[in-house]
């Protein structure tokens, strides 16, 4: 793999930096500070461009405010650990805007101190870089499906694409998740209660979560949980969708669905391949909101006799697409039937890991879940 892979917010990015600074969050490792590296020349941690709080003499430029000369974009990483990075940033913009276009990256805690006041609002886009998917791979066919599947979206153990470097991957990157992420957090003390948090989560995929289970299992109190939970949902290690449906089905309304940036740590395959779908989508949803500024969802269809349908997107609170998960080429699921008779969702969708492609009426389509992915331009 070449080190400077082009990612799918490389357009985007360049776009923004005309006229706005760009914030680039996401998971650990997902490849922000090589993607920033993309926009300096050379694309090297030595270009005196490239300013990341970590190296000491960095910090220094930093804090002196002090940018590369004959250089049109600069690139700070891991700033967020600076106090006053967002004073630091702001006056920069406001004077040498003309001079320099600024991107800005680094850990959970970059997203998590933005949202915390509002003295940068209108000078920067932000933008979440996601995993790896099959829009963003060379070839999109049956093969690169699997490898995505087993080795996950993350570069590193996915080009490397090793049973052996993906169980080292994994261990190296709770470490850092807890060590780094969490301890980040000033309000975190219970560090290895989390982690142990983090372990069950990836046996929870695919059924309503429950924060009473999850708090028996662990002994700790519902409220508790319910915390550790949300923020592990902030540094971007899991997330959660919400149910959508109306009183004329009788959608379940307050459960939630649980699923990780990174699917490769499930070993349930049904559950695995569920929610690699989630994160093609979410990332699909992310990218309108990011570079298009649509209102875009990503739910899950439920009613109280449990017939399910694991995923609807929605853009502008519209039904845009429902997605139903099957690991094997089976016949359309009878709950596809059920809600398409009783909800406006126009088009349904029934993906799996197979060959068969068949379109069963105008509004049911089942097919391999690569060719849903290049039929549906997911990013």
């Amino acid at each position: 793999m070449d080190t400077f892979y082009k990612r799918y917010l490389t357009r985007p990015i360049r776009n923004f930096l005309q006229d706005k600074m760009v914030f680039l969050g996401g998971p650990r490792q997902v490849g922000k500070t090589t993607l920033c590296l993309n926009f300096l020349k050379p694309p090297s941690v030595e270009n005196p461009a490239y300013l990341n709080w970590d190296d000491p003499s960095a910090r220094y430029n930093i804090k002196k405010a002090e940018l590369a000369i004959n250089k049109k974009t600069i690139c700070f990483d891991e700033i967020h650990k600076f106090k006053n990075w967002r004073s630091l940033i702001k006056g920069l913009y406001d004077t040498k805007k003309y001079k320099y276009r600024f991107l800005v990256t680094g850990s959970a805690r970059l997203d998590y101190y933005r949202r915390g006041g509002d003295s940068l609002l209108g000078r920067y886009r932000y933008l979440r870089l996601h995993p790896l998917t099959l829009g963003e791979l060379s070839s999109s066919n049956k093969t690169s499906a699997e490898q995505l599947l087993k080795f996950g979206g993350f570069p590193e153990p996915f080009f490397k694409g090793t049973e052996k470097n993906l169980r080292l991957w994994h261990r190296e990157r709770t470490y850092r998740i807890v060590n780094d992420d969490l301890s980040d957090l000033d309000q975190v003390k219970e560090l290895s209660a989390i982690e142990l948090l983090a372990d069950a989560l990836p046996y929870r995929i695919g059924s309503p979560l429950s924060i009473k289970n999850l708090a028996d299992d662990l002994s700790a109190n519902h409220s508790t949980i319910r915390r550790w939970a949300q923020i592990l949902d902030n540094i971007y290690y899991s997330y959660r969708i919400s149910p959508y449906g109306s009183p004329r089905i009788r959608a379940v309304k307050k459960e939630q669905k649980l699923y990780l940036w990174d699917w490769s740590a499930i070993e349930d395959l049904a559950f695995r391949f569920e929610n690699m779908v989630a994160s093609h989508l979410l990332k699909y949803c992310h990218f309108l909101e990011d570079t298009e500024g649509f209102k875009m969802e990503l739910r899950f269809l439920r009613d109280t006799d449990k017939r399910e349908i694991d995923f609807v997107v929605l853009k502008n609170k519209k039904a845009l697409f429902a997605v139903e998960c099957k690991t094997g080429e089976k016949q359309v699921s009878p709950h596809i039937n059920y809600f398409k008779a009783r909800t406006n969702i126009p088009q349904f969708y029934q993906v799996h890991l197979g060959s068969k492609h068949v379109e069963l009426d105008k509004k049911t389509v089942i097919l391999p879940f690569w060719k849903f992915c290049s039929e549906k331009k997911l990013p």
